[in-house]
């Protein structure tokens, strides 16, 4: 029976976002009671352990760590992480095999590559075991994640919906490393450019082609692994660009030539890979003329790329003018929450909203609104992880309806807004902080979706953004970029 070490390291880091991320953001689950927590879950980990246990292998827990995307982390804080990681691994000198659940797109505030730095440890620890990571498709992949895994299996979906599948693929991979079937050889091609936009949607965007053709070399017989890895735009690090990753079994010269193929296939498709945004003007404006539920992407301060969730940009827009239609918009602003539980269901309050995790940007905003409920208990997400949005108060405004949450949470799904007792179909107008996540949850029930362009630390309008250590020259910031195979 096989011995197979199992844990995860999971942040998506925005570093435009000036709200650090520390350690008490993280939720830790002990290695005793990862089993329990996600199992029955949608999760990558869930996938792997049920092709793991299904081979009879038995799994040896490390710690689960993961965080809602956010800044940076501090650098005692992601010390203290990953020591506590690194020990949940030792004294198992036992084990046959190991598996991490990364997301690839992790920065600290003086390591610009965290799941680097815990691969290269691990395979210090295990030098000798197949070490197989599973990693988000906008991981911003870097040469000592390549050289201290075997093998990297990365998403193939956009809104991602494979997470469960990709562990499974991982989880296979890392059987076949460890019965001595397979060679692992690896090809990338650097790819100059940072890409946003409806064409990444891979159901119906060319970037599905993309990875249709990366699904056909995993389909084939040396096929091991391979993906379009198009990084986190808002990870301003040395190595944020976009790469293609092909891992063949002992066939390095097919590996390069796929990757050649699909890099190329990228970089002639560059334009479409943009944004088209509408002012926050024009959308107030569609939304007022269209019958039906209308969705905004907030995509500039969303909380799922590593914005700080507290752009009251729209909310601003909304109470300027009297609006007609019922909204419901979400932010984080935890002195609101406290003022609103202070006053309790049912008063007056006065308070700001906004501003208080990205003052830079947003300057806040005074309302008076009732309190409509108050919530402590936190709810879980669509595929079944934990929330933790602390303490929650629901404010009326007018004809707008304000989720307020103490701390960050992903607001893709509904589920954020359900387990509050608000349902989305009940509004006119819905706003969620996520780019293009939110879409398999919203698309059958939205007349019409808009993507908003507002400010904020993770706006697809990259212009707007102060990069200052991402590859350079990069498309579409610089003009004459060249790729590596011309």
């Amino acid at each position: 029976m096989p011995r197979i070490l199992v844990a995860e390291f999971k942040q998506e880091t925005a570093t435009f976002n000036p709200a650090m991320t520390t350690y008490d953001d993280f939720r830790i689950v002990p290695g005793s009671d990862l089993i329990n927590q996600y199992d029955a879950t949608r999760t990558e980990l869930a996938g792997a352990l049920q092709v793991l246990q299904a081979a009879d292998a038995e799994i040896i827990s490390g710690l689960a760590v993961s965080a809602v995307s956010g800044g940076r982390i501090g650098t005692d804080d992601l010390d203290r992480l990953l020591s506590d990681l690194l020990q949940s691994f030792r004294g198992h000198d036992d084990i046959d095999a190991v598996y991490l659940c990364l997301h690839g797109a992790m920065a600290g505030e003086s390591e610009d590559d965290p799941e680097g730095r815990l691969l290269a440890e691990t395979r210090a620890l295990f030098p000798n075991q197949p070490l197989v990571a599973s990693l988000d498709l906008h991981a911003v992949l870097t040469q000592r994640m390549i050289d201290a895994a075997d093998v990297l299996v990365p998403y193939h979906t956009y809104p991602h919906i494979d997470h469960f599948e990709t562990g499974q693929r991982a989880a296979r991979v890392l059987l076949q490393l460890l019965r001595g079937e397979v060679s692992p050889t690896v090809a990338r091609i650097e790819l100059p450019m940072l890409v946003r936009g409806d064409e990444l949607i891979t159901e119906t965007g060319h970037f599905g082609t993309a990875i249709r053709m990366c699904q056909a070399i995993e389909a084939e017989a040396t096929g091991l692994a391979a993906g379009v890895l198009i990084g986190n735009a808002f990870t301003d690090v040395p190595a944020l660009q976009s790469n293609v990753l092909i891992t063949t079994d002992d066939d390095h010269d097919s590996a390069v030539a796929a990757a050649e193929r699909i890099g190329r296939f990228m970089w002639e498709h560059r334009e479409l890979f943009q944004a088209e945004l509408t002012p926050i003007s024009e959308a107030l404006e569609i939304a007022l003329q269209t019958d039906g539920l209308v969705v905004f992407s907030d995509a500039a301060d969303a909380t799922a790329s590593g914005a700080a969730g507290d752009s009251n940009a729209i909310l601003h827009a909304l109470l300027a003018e009297p609006w007609p239609k019922r909204s419901l918009v979400p932010i984080v602003d935890a002195p609101a929450v406290a003022g609103a539980f202070d006053a309790g269901v049912g008063c007056q309050v006065e308070v700001t909203l906004g501003g208080t995790r990205d003052p830079g940007r947003f300057t806040p905003l005074p309302v008076q609104a009732t309190v409509v409920s108050l919530h402590t208990a936190g709810f879980a997400y669509e595929d079944g992880r934990q929330a933790h949005p602390g303490q929650v108060a629901v404010l009326q405004c007018e004809q707008v309806t304000i989720l307020v949450t103490e701390r960050p949470v992903f607001v893709v799904g509904q589920q954020v807004f359900t387990s509050h007792d608000l349902q989305p179909t009940d509004f006119d107008l819905v706003v969620v902080k996520s780019p293009n996540g939110f879409r398999p949850w919203y698309e059958r029930f939205a007349t019409r979706i808009v993507p908003v362009d507002a400010p904020g630390s993770t706006s697809a309008n990259l212009h707007s953004l102060p990069f200052q250590h991402c590859v350079r020259p990069i498309f579409p910031l610089d003009d004459a970029v060249i790729p590596p195979f011309e």
